[in-house]
Order: structure tokens, then C-alpha cells, then sequence
């Protein structure tokens, strides 16, 4: 994109370039599938160079909200022995196999290491001795799928809180990130934002607008899975207490409560990590814990309060099995804890939401996914 014309005297060729064999045509206006081909050539195209603008002051506006509210940021490794979500999806670090046979031992840290799927946990030992931290790097995902929804590599922008015994302490934070982040990113490029709300989702402009200028709408898990027992429209995924929400789910509450984003919250028990902290609320167990569901997308962020009484960490890690692993993480809790809590938010789906572009693997420079690492 350029603010003007120029009108020249002399024009001198500085680099030639082959407009018959260049893949990106002047005139024509590429699907975002096929400039997706051309991963060092595709940010010359103005759609891509316009994103890449949008995600550089994105960047900066999220880490002037945490600094401008007191936060300490914590660069958290990308080596890790952790598996925070639980889920297993993760890639293991290994030497090559020149390096394998001089080695002598089986592994180069002599414990399994891991891409991290998560800073959170290192990050709630910062919270311990800093009150307030955040961390936003890459993280990644061994997850087999070339959806338009998932990436192998991704960026998360995590934060931790002490001192907050309510998952309303929480969701204000989220709410005020995203307003402001995005309100930041709207005066800053303009011109950028017109772009995708002009020409790739002509609708999202209404829609991001809604957003900013309602509170966001709080409903229980149990009232989630009730309002989609009662929709008239056919799930693939049968909704039922104590099955997670899919994505279906997740839009389907987000049109019916107004195309606001909605905060849903106290999931049951057994669907969350050990680390939330238990409602102790009676036969249909829940844990304080809070996703926020976005229009187009689903879910945004997701967050909880962590379990900060020794004795329930202790009972609920022994039950899986996680003891030994986890005694560092018991450790926090014994030598002196507080009640605390925190959130993580997928930086690629928060572009997605404010540009309302359909496939997370156009909103990242180089996208990583099953089958694909290009350059």
C-alpha cells in the first residue's frame, strides 16, 4: 500500500523482478489459499503485509496493557519437562542421530523434554515472588490436523494473578485486554483494518463493534449446556453435562446471546486439569475455571483459578498419578502460597476474531501445521 502517487523525473531499476513468472500479480486480487503457497514471497502481497502490520502493533498494544497495570513480564522457556494441558499432544525433543551415538546418556537433559504447550505453570512460580506477570511467546502443539482452526506453532499471550480469590477478578482482565489491545489496533492502522473488514469479511466490522461496546455476558457451564439442549438446531456433537463443548457448541451460545463474547464458567471437575481450583459445590463437581467464547471462533481464552490448598493438590495429583512429577508444583503451595489465578489467550485466533479471517493459518508470517513446514 503506498499514501501517494509519485511523479518521477528518472526512474532508476534497483532490483528487477520477472512480472510474467512473479506468482503475485499487480492487478489481481489472490484468495488468501493460494498466496499461502508462496510463503517468501506472500508478505509482498498487500493483504499479508497489512496483517503482519495488524499483528506488529497487536504485539505492542498487549504488552503495553501489562506493563501499563503493574505486570512483570516473564520470558518462560520454550524447553520444558512439563505437560500443562495434559493432553499428550506434545513434541519431544530427541539429539540427531549423529549426535545420539556419541552420546552416553539417552536423553540430552537426562529427562524427556518437551516444546511447551503452555508457560503457565513456570509462570505461577514467578507469580510468587512478582504478584502480577504475563509472558507471550510461541508455543506448539503435536496435534495431527490440517484444519483451518489448528497450528503446530502458535503464540500465547498467558497471565497470573495473585492475590484474586474470584474468577471475576479474572474475566475483568480478559475483557479489559481485549478492548484495549483492540481499540489500540484500530487507531493505530486503520487504513490496514479497512482492508479485511472491506474485502474478506465485509460483516465483521458490525460484529467487532458489538464486541467492544457491550460488556461481555456471563452464563454458568450448566446454563450453557441447557440453552443448548433447548436450540432448535442439530449439533453433530449431542450436548450433555459432563461432555466438554465443542466448537459448534461454543458459536451457537455466542449467536445466542447477541454475538457478545460470553464468558462461560465452573466447568465440571473431571473435564479440567489438576492445577483448578474445586468449587466445592455438592454431587455435580465443578472447578472455577472460565473460557471466553468469541463470534466466528469459539474459544479465545480460557483461565481459572489454581488450586492454592496443599491438601486438595496433594489428594488430586496422588488420584492421577502425578506425585513425583509434580513436587515442585506441591512445593509452591508448602513453602508459603496465596490464592491466585490466571489465563492464557491464542494470539492467532485473537486476529482471526478482529479481522475475521477464516483460516488461523493466514494470520501467523509462517504457518506450521501437519504435513507443512515450509521454509
Amino acid at each position: 500500500m503506498q499514501n501517494m502517487e509519485l511523479k518521477a523525473k528518472t526512474i532508476r531499476v534497483v532490483g528487477p523482478c520477472d512480472t510474467w513468472s512473479f506468482p503475485l500479480k499487480r492487478n489481481e486480487r489472490h484468495p488468501l489459499d493460494y498466496v499461502r503457497q508462496f510463503p517468501h514471497l506472500r508478505c509482498r502481497n498487500n493483504t499479508l503485509g497489512s496483517l503482519l502490520r495488524i499483528r506488529s502493533e497487536a504485539t505492542a498494544a498487549i504488552h503495553s496493557f501489562f506493563q501499563d497495570n503493574g505486570y512483570v513480564h516473564i520470558h518462560t522457556p520454550i524447553i520444558t519437562s512439563n505437560d500443562c494441558e495434559g493432553a499428550g499432544e506434545l513434541f519431544q525433543i530427541e539429539m540427531s542421530n549423529e549426535a545420539r551415538e556419541s552420546a552416553e546418556k539417552t536423553h540430552f537433559f537426562d529427562v524427556p523434554a518437551f516444546l511447551t504447550v503452555s508457560g503457565q505453570l513456570h509462570l505461577e512460580v514467578m507469580a510468587g515472588a512478582f504478584t502480577q506477570v504475563f509472558t507471550f511467546g510461541p508455543t506448539f502443539r503435536a496435534e495431527n490436523s490440517q484444519s483451518r482452526r489448528h497450528l503446530a506453532e502458535f503464540y500465547m499471550v498467558e497471565a497470573e494473578l495473585s492475590f484474586t480469590e474470584s474468577l471475576q477478578d479474572i474475566m475483568q482482565v480478559m475483557e479489559d485486554l481485549f478492548k484495549t489491545a483492540t481499540n489500540t489496533v484500530l487507531s493505530k492502522c486503520p487504513r490496514d483494518v479497512e482492508l479485511f473488514h472491506k474485502y474478506i469479511a465485509p460483516a465483521q466490522k458490525d460484529r467487532l463493534e458489538q464486541m467492544l461496546k457491550n460488556k461481555f455476558v456471563t452464563i454458568s457451564y450448566n446454563e450453557a449446556v441447557e440453552i443448548l439442549k433447548q436450540a432448535s438446531q442439530t449439533f453433530t456433537f449431542k450436548p450433555e453435562w459432563g461432555c466438554d463443548l465443542q466448537t459448534e457448541h461454543e458459536k451457537y451460545l455466542v449467536k445466542h446471546c447477541g454475538e457478545v463474547p460470553v464468558f462461560v464458567i465452573n466447568y465440571p471437575y473431571d473435564l479440567k486439569p489438576f492445577y483448578m481450583r474445586d468449587n466445592e459445590d455438592g454431587p455435580q463437581r465443578t472447578v472455577a475455571a472460565v473460557d471466553l467464547l468469541v463470534s466466528g471462533i469459539g474459544e479465545l481464552c480460557g483461565g481459572s483459578l489454581r488450586e492454592e490448598r496443599l491438601p486438595f493438590l496433594e489428594s488430586r495429583l496422588q488420584r492421577l498419578g502425578l506425585t513425583d512429577a509434580y513436587r515442585w508444583y506441591l512445593d509452591l503451595r508448602k513453602f508459603g502460597s496465596v490464592p491466585h489465578g490466571g489465563f492464557g489467550m491464542g494470539f492467532e485466533r485473537y486476529l482471526q476474531c478482529i479481522l475475521g479471517v477464516d483460516n488461523i493459518k493466514d494470520v501467523i508470517p509462517f504457518p506450521r501445521f501437519s504435513h507443512s513446514c515450509l521454509l
